[in-house]
């Protein structure tokens, strides 16, 4: 087995966005694509040289090519072990979990997590660190660097290894451990929640429906729900992951995962639904009837997670990300804890968690995590609901209804305009930033705009600062409407709007949202002008 250098040139398109590179399936199997943003990653970090790595995926299509490639340019470039999910499967919390478990040096996760697979479909490749947590914004701009200016990588002639067999194996000088996907993470799990108390609300008749969108979460929760918690058999739905979904768009919301929500709202639903995505990162929580908006659900554990035994003394702190509701933040003043406002991207929370300051995150697109590891977790979300709906008895609906009576309830939505025009959506940001500083006392749809800003945050533990993560606009009586390019797609540009509306009010808790939201919605399309530019009479998704 013979290492040599491969020529090459740098190629375009090689940025990462919030979380890694993601790009068109095709684009990732041109000639030279992966291999230069891989040595980039190499490079980036200081080289491979006596390193031990994790890789896996979600298992969509190009997968187990692309982790042969990985591998055997890892190889090459002298490191010294990787940890590889048998199959080339590994979830995105469970390959966190791994890195931190064994001490290695990183990861390399591959998944364009909620987006769509298949060959004319999305792939993407990120790295996570040390601790668990995807790259740095610094390190993130050394791979770019790298990236940009390549002249050869470096790969290892051999024949691919057997990911299906369970066990070590050599290449090159490089150990290969194919382990079990699922034994270590689920491990984990049994520490941090009340196995028994779970296991017992199944044996008393209640049922559950989780939906694995055809994606990598279903072997963790057939293991996990069916087979050590005792839920029915076919309690787990659509759990054997697909190289393209099965057709499907793996988004754990009321769009995509429609038939979990023909479950739910029919005649005989279960007790409880679920859904995750992609890489299983995210999460939807369902109630007989009762959707669960991710923010109600990060706002809810927050209250709650005294109850699991892995956070029975209580939280430590709370972070949110800038478009996620303010609902956490009500229950964070009433307990007592700091609560931080981070910009989108799970790795802004990494230095939070590292110095203790919080132990539960969570966004608006349906990520909720702790500190147990360094990504969101759409199993760990759903095994804290079950331990709270375990511990106090109460359905979703009714642990809902004492929530927003506790604290008041923050009315939410976001609409998404997918494949918008990229230089019509950066027009339309752009002339909303230059207005910002007139928008103040103004009034639109009967609402008063209070402040108006472009978000910048700067890390309270190592004092970094981003800029330009999102406009935000306020008015009179706790409405706000942000303003957001998404960083996840491949085509085009995503336009996220923000809707938001406090309601104290007892008597008006259980309106609609669209209707509770009516004003704000009005106000945005007057401000931003939305209809107007992009020619969207209505947004393509709305969760």
């Amino acid at each position: 087995m013979d290492a040599f250098d491969v020529p090459t040139q740098p190629i375009d398109g090689q940025k990462a966005g919030t979380s890694g590179l993601r790009r068109q399936t095709r684009d990732f199997m041109a000639p030279h694509f992966l291999e230069n943003y891989v040595q980039a990653i190499l490079n980036a970090i200081g080289g491979a040289h006596g390193k031990r790595f994790v890789v896996g995926g979600d298992g969509r299509y190009f997968n187990d090519r692309a982790i042969q490639v990985i591998l055997r340019m890892a190889a090459a470039n002298g490191a010294a072990e990787v940890i590889v999910g048998q199959n080339g499967i590994l979830s995105t919390p469970a390959a966190s979990h791994l890195i931190r478990l064994n001490k290695t040096d990183g990861g390399f996760v591959l998944s364009a997590s909620h987006n769509p697979g298949g060959i004319d479909a999305d792939f993407g490749l990120k790295f996570n660190m040390a601790n668990g947590g995807p790259a740095t914004e610094q390190v993130t701009d050394a791979i770019y660097q790298q990236a940009s200016t390549i002249a050869n990588y470096r790969m290892l002639e051999a024949q691919d290894i057997d990911l299906t067999q369970i066990g070590d194996s050599m290449l090159g000088d490089m150990r290969v451990r194919v382990i079990d996907p699922v034994d270590d993470y689920a491990a984990l799990m049994e520490t941090l929640f009340d196995f028994d108390a779970i296991s017992g609300l199944f044996r008393s008749g209640f049922r559950m429906a989780f939906d694995a969108m055809h994606a990598v979460t279903g072997p963790y929760a057939h293991r996990l729900l069916e087979e050590r918690l005792g839920a029915a058999q076919g309690t787990v739905l659509n759990g054997t992951p697909s190289p393209d979904f099965a057709g499907g768009h793996p988004d754990p919301n009321p769009i995509w995962a429609h038939e979990l929500m023909g479950i739910m709202t029919g005649p005989d639903a279960p007790d409880f639904g679920a859904a995750s995505d992609g890489d299983g990162d995210r999460n939807m929580i369902v109630g007989r009837g009762a959707y669960v908006t991710p923010s109600d659900s990060l706002a809810l554990i927050a209250a709650h997670a005294h109850v699991a035994p892995g956070y029975k003394a209580g939280l430590s702190g709370v972070a949110r990300s800038m478009p996620t509701s303010g609902a956490v933040d009500r229950v964070a003043a009433a307990k007592g804890l700091d609560c931080f406002e981070t910009p989108t991207g799970w790795k802004f929370f990494g230095a939070l968690l590292d110095a203790g300051k919080v132990n539960l995150c969570g966004e608006e697109s349906a990520g909720t995590g702790s500190d147990h590891v360094r990504e969101k977790d759409g199993l760990w979300a759903v095994l804290m609901w079950l331990n709270i709906i375990a511990a106090t008895g109460k359905s979703v609906g009714d642990l809902l209804a004492d929530h927003w009576q506790t604290y008041g309830r923050n009315y939410y939505s976001r609409h998404d305009y997918e494949a918008v025009d990229s230089q019509v959506a950066s027009t339309l940001m752009a002339d909303l930033s230059a207005k910002l500083a007139d928008l103040p006392g103004s009034a639109f749809a009967g609402l008063k705009v209070t402040e108006a800003d472009e978000f910048a945050y700067t890390d309270p533990v190592d004092h970094s600062t981003t800029t330009g993560q999102g406009i935000r606009i306020m008015f009179d009586g706790g409405a706000r409407v942000v303003f957001r390019l998404s960083g996840t797609g491949t085509q085009g540009a995503t336009l996220r709007v923000y809707l938001e509306r406090l309601e104290t009010d007892a008597s008006r808790l259980h309106m609609q949202a669209d209707d509770a939201l009516a004003a704000v919605i009005a106000a945005a399309d007057e401000i931003a002008g939305i209809r107007a530019r992009t020619g969207r009479d209505a947004p393509d998704v709305r969760t």
